[in-house]
């Protein structure tokens, strides 16, 4: 709890207001601090946290619900504990529930309803792929953004609820709501299936173009004993004017044998395409009943409904041309003589026993048995194969891309469940996988434009950072797969971004001899270059530094500078010309003087110092050698020759005689 009382769970997602409330949990808005972004927060009522079982198959089924990454699908980032009781943590979905579209508008145009059934159909095929069944699929489950995009909402959650030990019909919260929508077999507690949510969206559809459900009862009960053992009036009896299409459409999901439904979302989503491109579907349209005139007028008109009247007929869906009713009117009754009747029993008696002729002469012997057709729909083609000709029956296989996994089998001939000979063939139809679709080439757009364009391809884009030294920084350098080959839809694209030139640390080579640094540099990619440096640490000719510093991250191929040492600085040389030799040595302290003395017969120039080499005012190395020529003085004329005295370093030592 925050200072000012603003509940956060985890530390990290601040719940602010309530969004709404269901039969197991309450959503409120929240923002995730450390994305900073809204999202939606669904807590469970406590009283479900209590079992330890359900709490496993909530963690476990909200993991399987957070892998689904589909634009029709509201994503799921993550669960947790607090408070004594779970929560989970999903997109913010700006917008409201297709069940406030259905208080607020009533019944939707029948385009308009197929174009969102078509859409929660995508998201239950791509959610059906990876294994996620969702169990409650409802209006209040489909979330309607301002711009009219859909998005299913609690995929998983349902299974964990209904796999609870008390599992029963009457049970309050989301049991008890969602009646409406069960399939048969969710009714009776048997084994469900990606077919069982066909069913549910099939009673969405029918209540979206209706205005009201398939099945209605004072009780869950009654509401689940109709969908087990009743057929729902059709969608054109409560309103004539309804595509005969879409009504066949809605009436296959509504079928209580999951293998007269559609096998995959995606055949009633393709069903569904079909149907808003004026092409003719798959689902075969049935023969309405009479209608009831008093039904419609239940219902409240609409746009649609008027533009019908004002036309003067229904639909025209290339099933019929003339009005609707035109096929309904009746005609009086007539009144049948007795010999009229006298006579049919006659011709019925003789169309028998020409029936009874016909079984009794036929050869028993050459019928052939009826077998059984296993259900292979589903199953992968060589298990579907062992188990249809273990019933005797030969096989033959055609492929059809599909967004089934490939290889197994999406339909057979004929059906499962249905009679044929022993011996005669079934031919199964094997998904080949989706068609193939193009992919885009992104190398050398930027990241996001390669996104969006891979992503509008119908891909999955995973993108990793490389070095490069020939692609701009944020800019892709290449793609697998490449550019312009064929790839199945939701497949993955990997796409390298270059993060910057590729670089190379600079090698320590400080203290080495210039021709080991460098071959150390050349070896490691790089161009060497010299500079030199007096140095009173760093003994001449060898590397002091480089330029770049050692360990410096650099490109491969650029300039390196080793600085290496030329030994210590020059300094200047004093000029000692006219001292004494003492006062000379003190003077040239920092170098080695040699002195050489000259014999002079001046006795005032006795001791000094008459030159030096190198001269006053030059530069020269500090231990470099100053030479010095002293006078001696000499009385004999003969001044003979000159004495050499030996070098003292620093000034040591004194002039000798002769």
């Amino acid at each position: 709890m925050s200072q000012q009382g603003q509940v956060i769970f985890n530390g990290r997602y601040e719940l602010h207001h309530r969004l709404g409330r269901g039969g197991m949990a309450e959503v409120y808005l929240a923002r995730d601090q450390l994305l900073d972004r809204p999202v939606a927060v669904k807590v469970l009522f406590p009283a479900l946290a209590t079992e330890t079982g359900f709490v496993e198959r909530f963690r476990r089924e909200a993991q399987s619900a957070a892998n689904l990454n589909h634009p029709n699908i509201v994503s799921v980032f993550d669960w947790g504990e607090a408070n004594g009781t779970y929560f989970i943590v999903m997109e913010y979905v700006e917008g409201h529930t297709l069940a406030d579209t259905l208080r607020a508008e009533g019944r939707l145009h029948p385009d308009r309803a197929a174009e969102i059934v078509s859409d929660i159909a995508g998201a239950l095929g791509f959610a059906h792929r990876n294994g996620v069944v969702h169990r409650d699929v409802k209006p209040g489950n489909v979330l309607i953004t301002p711009d009219g995009a859909v998005k299913v909402a609690d995929f998983g959650i349902a299974r964990a609820l209904s796999d609870t030990s008390d599992q029963n019909l009457t049970k309050t919260g989301s049991v008890m709501g969602t009646a409406t929508y069960f399939s048969p077999e969710q009714a009776r507690g048997a084994q469900v299936d990606p077919r069982s949510d066909l069913y549910s969206l099939g009673c969405v559809l029918y209540e979206l173009i209706t205005g009201r459900p398939p099945f209605a009862g004072d009780s869950a009960m009654a509401i689940a004993y109709k969908h087990v053992q009743e057929n729902p009036v059709t969608a054109r009896q409560i309103d004539p004017a309804l595509p005969e299409t879409l009504e066949a459409i809605t009436l296959k999901c509504l079928a209580k044998n999951p293998d007269n439904r559609y096998p995959s979302a995606q055949d009633l989503r393709a069903d569904l395409r079909r149907y808003l491109d004026g092409n003719r579907i798959l689902a075969e349209p049935v023969l309405a009943p009479p209608v009831d005139p008093a039904a419609t007028g239940l219902m409240a008109p609409t746009a649609y409904d008027a533009a019908a009247a004002g036309a003067g007929q229904g639909y025209d869906d290339g099933y019929y041309d003339e009005p609707y009713d035109d096929y309904y009117a009746e005609e009086p009754e007539k009144k049948r003589s007795k010999g009229f009747l006298v006579a049919l029993v006659v011709l019925l008696l003789i169309l028998a026993g020409l029936l009874f002729f016909l079984a009794t002469s036929s050869d028993d012997g050459d019928e052939t048995p009826q077998v059984a057709v296993p259900g292979v729909v589903g199953q992968p083609e060589a298990q579907a194969r062992s188990a249809l000709e273990a019933e005797g029956f030969e096989v033959t296989t055609v492929s059809e891309a599909s967004d089934e996994p490939e290889g197994n089998v999406i339909s057979q001939d004929p059906e499962g469940g249905s009679q044929a000979d022993e011996g005669s063939q079934v031919q199964i139809t094997v998904s080949g996988g989706p068609d193939a679709v193009t992919v885009p080439d992104v190398t050398n757009k930027t990241q996001d434009e390669a996104t969006t364009a891979l992503e509008d391809a119908g891909f999955i884009v995973v993108a990793e950072e490389v070095a490069s030294n020939d692609v701009e920084e944020g800019r892709v350098v290449s793609q697998n797969p490449a550019g312009g080959s064929e790839a199945a839809p939701q497949s993955q694209v990997t796409i390298q971004v270059a993060a910057g030139p590729e670089t190379v640390a600079v090698p320590d080579v400080t203290g080495q001899d210039e021709a080991s640094a460098t071959n150390a540099l050349v070896g490691a990619g790089f161009q060497p270059q010299r500079s030199s440096e007096a140095s009173g640490d760093v003994e001449a000719g060898r590397v002091i530094r480089t330029e770049p510093a050692a360990g410096t991250q650099v490109a491969p191929g650029s300039n390196v500078t080793i600085v290496v040492s030329s030994g210590p600085e020059d300094v200047g040389v004093p000029n000692v010309e006219g001292l004494s030799e003492d006062a000379a040595r003190s003077q040239l302290s920092q170098f080695n003087v040699q002195v050489t003395q000259q014999r002079t017969d001046d006795a005032s120039l006795d001791g000094t110092v008459a030159s030096q080499t190198p001269t006053a005012g030059s530069e020269a190395a500090p231990g470099s050698t100053v030479s010095l020529v002293v006078w001696q003085f000499v009385e004999s004329e003969d001044p003979g020759p000159s004495l050499t005295v030996p070098t003292t370093p620093g000034g040591g030592g004194g002039g000798g005689g002769g």
